[in-house]
């Protein structure tokens, strides 16, 4: 049975109601009545297709490894990142965007298509093995990182994945 995925907006970006703020993410106004989100620093921010997803992956791993991720965690991370925007390439018209962003705990990726968007779930099993789900993307990304969550708009027109994976 498939286990559904987060799907509140709110949830799922980054910063929810926030501004930016040279690179930081804050909330509320010049009062303060909202707690300030944690810092944010973008570290990437591309645009991919089919064409340059080689070259994109290769970015992220190396940003990730110099903002801190190594070893096992960074190549589990790059395959997460990596099986997310290969779907948005091949399930939502050929390309998305990518923003790769340092929390100060954790590396976050978030993955965006204007595609017809989908309904989220995760598999508890391996997908193919109980002929329901015929692909593994989604399902292996949640299995490796630490926090996933996919928002649908609510037009059905785009969908964004966030990925994240602790630091230290």
């Amino acid at each position: 049975m498939p286990v559904p995925i987060d799907t509140h907006r709110e949830e799922a970006a980054v910063m929810p109601g926030g501004e930016r703020n040279g690179g930081a993410l804050t909330t509320g106004g010049a009062g303060g009545d909202a707690p300030a989100l944690p810092r944010a620093t973008l570290l990437l921010k591309r645009h991919f297709t089919g064409e340059n997803l080689p070259q994109v992956r290769a970015q992220v791993e190396d940003t990730a490894a110099a903002a801190g991720l190594g070893g096992v965690r960074l190549g589990e991370f790059t395959l997460a990142v990596s099986e997310i925007a290969a779907n948005a390439v091949e399930h939502a018209g050929g390309q998305g965007r990518l923003e790769l962003r340092l929390l100060p705990h954790e590396l976050e990726c978030r993955i965006t298509d204007d595609g017809p968007g989908f309904t989220p779930a995760i598999p508890e099993l391996l997908p193919g093995l109980t002929g329901t789900c015929p692909g593994r993307g989604l399902w292996l990304a949640h299995l490796v990182t630490d926090r996933l969550t996919v928002t649908t708009d609510s037009t059905g027109a785009g969908a964004e994945v966030t990925l994240a994976m602790r630091l230290g």
